[in-house]
């Protein structure tokens, strides 16, 4: 990857691209189930997105080679997408992004008041 790709971002637009066209190939379901993964891991992304790429071309593999064994995609992922994406993240507890501006916004306060109480 080249400076010029990195901030231009030209590089994640080539792998989004990959990850949409390997999707389309997807049955219906697992289709669906793709687009909710998706949405439901944005919240844990950096600012541009790139730790998530590992994460969704992981996802999509299992999707994959779900689909070619025959699972359903209930049997992969379960009734609960959001946790099944949260579990890709990290695991249970895994911090989004608001988790980490609050954890940044309270430690700002907590500088500002100290400064102020001695």
């Amino acid at each position: 990857m080249t400076f010029w790709e990195t901030i231009t971002g030209s590089d994640m637009t080539r792998e989004w691209n990959a990850f949409e066209t390997r999707a389309a190939a997807l049955p219906n379901d697992y289709r669906a189930a793709w687009e909710e993964i998706k949405t439901a891991l944005m919240s844990y992304g950096d600012f541009t997105g790139r730790n998530l790429t590992p994460i969704f071309d992981s996802a999509l593999g299992l999707l994959e080679e779900s689909a070619a064994d025959g699972q359903t995609i209930y049997q992969v992922v379960g009734d609960d997408v959001v946790g099944f994406s949260a579990a890709l993240a990290g695991g249970e507890g895994a911090r989004n992004y608001r988790d980490k501006w609050r954890a940044q916004l309270n430690a700002n306060v907590a500088k500002k008041l100290n400064k102020l109480g001695g």
